[in-house]
C-alpha cells in the first residue's frame, strides 16, 4: 500500500465513523438515548440479566464506562441493579418493564439508522458492503489483538 492509498483509506474510516455516530446520536435522541446505551439494552433484551463485567466485555468498554452508563440508564428507569447473589464485588444489570418497552424503538432506531447510512450507495450492494466490513472487523480484531500480545523476553 502507498502512502495515498493509506492516506484515502485512514480518511474514509475516519470519516465514516464520525458521520455515522452523528446519524446515530440523531435517531437515539428521538427515543431520549445517547450513542452507546442502545447497545446495553440489546444485550440485557437479548440475553437477561447481566454483571456490569458482561456487559463492558459485550460493548468492547472499559468498567468505568459502563458503570457511567449503567447509572444514567438507571435514572432513566430502564435498567436496575443489584448485588450478584454469586460474588459479592459484582453488580447484576436487568431491563426494567420500561426498558423493555423501549426495545422496539431501539430496534427502529437502528433499522433507520441503516438504512440512512446506505441510502446514497450507488457503487455497492449491501451484502457487498456487509461483507467487506465484516472483513474489515476481522482484520481490525486481528491487528489489535496483536497490539496486546507479549513482545520478544
Amino acid at each position: 500500500m502507498d502512502n495515498e492509498q493509506a492516506f484515502a483509506l485512514n480518511r474514509a474510516i475516519r470519516t465514516i465513523g464520525m458521520r455515522h455516530r452523528t446519524l446515530a446520536a440523531a435517531e437515539l435522541n428521538r427515543i431520549g438515548l445517547s450513542v452507546g446505551q442502545e447497545i446495553l439494552i440489546m444485550e440485557l433484551a437479548n440475553l437477561g440479566p447481566r454483571t456490569q463485567a458482561q456487559l463492558a466485555a459485550a460493548a468492547s468498554c472499559e468498567a468505568p464506562t459502563i458503570t457511567s452508563a449503567v447509572r444514567k440508564l438507571e435514572a432513566l428507569g430502564l435498567v436496575s441493579r443489584r448485588p450478584s447473589t454469586e460474588d459479592r464485588r459484582a453488580t447484576v444489570v436487568e431491563l426494567t418493564a420500561e426498558g423493555e418497552a423501549l426495545l422496539g424503538g431501539v430496534l427502529a432506531a437502528w433499522k433507520d439508522l441503516a438504512e440512512a447510512t446506505v441510502v446514497g450507495l450507488s457503487r455497492t450492494g449491501v451484502e457487498e458492503l456487509i461483507g467487506a466490513l465484516a472483513d474489515l472487523a476481522e482484520s481490525l480484531e486481528t491487528a489489535t489483538r496483536d497490539l496486546d500480545a507479549p513482545g520478544p523476553a
